[in-house]
């Protein structure tokens, strides 16, 4: 359904600029979720267009095309319908307001979205049940606040009992938009390494497979930043053990931040300890690559090739599956419905079909619009239409 400022209000703006999300964000415990930056209402805002002056036509002049001689146009997903709130619960009638085709993903394939928290943690593999996900990333706070939870036991129980119930789907949570690792600020980076390690934390107490992390915004020096990410994940890693597996995540390059390069997650990987440094791989962000200046849309072999190169393809853990609103090497995060930007249908074709990415974690992160089941389904349905599964 997925870059970090040192002030606290800075760092909530961008929380829309690098993240995840599509989703209607979740919230801590049982409260009402806010709204992440990838949502419909506030793309929609955001998305820069240019006027397009248009000659005028005379109708004698179009009459005399021949439908021959007309160009094939080529076959082009359909357009999902926009809403006005996507915040709005939408009321379904059974009878006249049929969901699409619950998808149909294999088990050994890994695939789903980001859902939602609200009600619990527990409450969000059910919604992975609706739309037949083999995989859900969660938040398991809310993530545009500072105020952190614990997980209690009974908490535990429950969600484990609920991804029993789903068939055991691979998990993932999405950390704090506001947390920056790479501060230079004293007081902005002890109380990042704090959030950092406490949501290690709750992933552990849940059990939770893997932990989508943005690098930091370095602010001053990069090469300074890169060695104060480092330092702050491997002390949050050797103060929570456990098995979930950190997983960097590729930002567009917006100021900054962090992780527009493979280089510069392989240096902040290199930093960690050797010890530690099992427990952390890559979660590639099509929209996020493409938008920094890897272009999976003319050149897809040559960017696998360039992250085998330079991190190794063991490294990638994780997929996160959006198109673009923006163009080829904007430096801006504005997450897309697939094949419905910038990026088009055939980079995703490639993820689906290529056997180096059989294993690997793929997770929709595109606007939910006003109603996330059916949006979710439609999206899934699509991906597995390559793959040929219809």
């Amino acid at each position: 359904m997925v870059a970090r400022q040192t002030a606290t209000t800075a760092a909530a703006t961008q929380a829309r600029v690098e993240q995840a999300p599509v989703k209607a964000a979740p919230v801590e415990q049982a409260s009402v979720e806010q709204a992440p930056v990838e949502q419909a209402s506030v793309e929609q805002a955001s998305v820069e267009q240019a006027p397009v002056e248009q000659a005028p036509v005379k109708a004698a002049s179009v009459r005399k095309v021949s439908a021959a001689k007309a160009p094939a146009a080529a076959p082009k997903p359909r357009r999902l319908a926009r809403a006005a709130n996507p915040l709005v619960p939408k009321r379904r009638d059974p009878d006249t307001d049929a969901l699409p085709p619950l998808p149909r993903i294999p088990a050994d394939m890994r695939l789903g979205t980001h859902v939602s928290s609200q009600g619990g943690s527990f409450a969000a593999p059910p919604r992975a049940i609706e739309i037949g996900a083999t995989a859900l990333q969660l938040f398991t706070k809310t993530p545009n606040q500072w105020k952190e939870r614990e997980i209690g036991a009974d908490e535990a129980v429950q969600f484990r009992a609920a991804l029993r119930a789903a068939g055991l789907p691979v998990t993932v949570s999405h950390d704090s938009y506001l947390i920056n690792l790479a501060s230079p600020d004293d007081a902005m980076r002890t109380r990042s390494i704090e959030s950092f390690a406490t949501e290690l934390r709750r992933c552990h107490a849940l059990g939770i497979d893997y932990l989508v992390s943005h690098p930091g915004n370095y602010m001053d020096d990069r090469d300074a930043g890169i060695a104060r990410n480092a330092a702050a994940i491997a002390q949050a890693l050797q103060q929570e053990q456990g098995p979930t597996i950190l997983c960097l995540e590729t930002t567009a390059g917006t100021g900054t931040a962090l992780g527009r390069t493979f280089e510069e997650l392989a240096a902040i990987i290199d930093a960690v300890p050797p010890a530690l440094r099992r427990r952390v791989g890559v979660c590639v962000d099509t929209c996020h690559v493409y938008s920094a200046g890897y272009d999976l849309v003319s050149d897809f072999d040559g960017v696998i090739d360039a992250f085998d190169r330079i991190l190794g393809l063991e490294r990638l853990r994780m997929w996160h599956l959006n198109d673009s609103k923006t163009p080829f090497g904007s430096h801006r995060d504005r997450h897309e419905l697939i094949a419905e930007g910038s990026l088009g249908e055939q980079p995703f074709r490639r993820i689906m079909t290529d056997p180096r990415f059989a294993r690997t974690v793929r997770i929709l992160e595109t606007p939910k619009l006003d109603d996330a089941t059916r949006t979710d389904r439609v999206m899934l349905n699509r991906l597995l239409g390559y793959v040929g599964i219809a």
